[in-house]
């Protein structure tokens, strides 16, 4: 019935070996190492900042606009007052955030992540090579 089905090793997607199903050992064996240390360091040392800075900004906005209604208010020019201006600089702060933390990923957390990816799913976790193959998990 269906012999006209081309056999599975003959597709595109047959150019690669299917990747490895790391064991349970080799996830913490890799969370344990120093490469992915540094790929969680380069991650925190960027967002946690950001994070703060923009909280701490977020905050300030909002108290101003409760308690320094005045202030808030001062017509900037024409019917642009400071509160308006503050506001507009809360959405400009988060795109230029989101492009700053993409190309911080691009350039410093994706390059690391793939490494490690690609250890992982080819079964060479760097360890004392003892994989602990365990077949009959499936």
């Amino acid at each position: 019935m269906a012999t006209d089905a081309p056999p599975p090793s003959k597709g595109g997607a047959g150019k690669e070996p299917a990747p490895h199903a790391p064991s349970t050992e080799e996830f913490t064996e890799v969370q344990q190492s120093a490469e992915f240390g540094e790929l969680r360091r380069a991650h925190r040392s960027f967002a946690f900042p950001l994070t703060v800075a923009f909280i701490t900004w977020y905050l300030v906005y909002v108290l101003l606009s409760n308690y320094a209604g005045d202030f808030m208010g001062t017509k900037l020019f024409g019917n642009i007052n400071v509160a308006l201006v503050l506001g507009l600089g809360q959405f400009l702060t988060t795109f230029l955030i989101a492009w700053f933390y993409s190309r911080h990923a691009a350039a410093k957390l994706d390059p690391k992540s793939e490494a490690i990816k690609s250890r992982m799913e080819s079964g060479n976790t760097g360890g004392s090579g003892n994989s602990g193959n365990k077949e009959g998990d499936a």
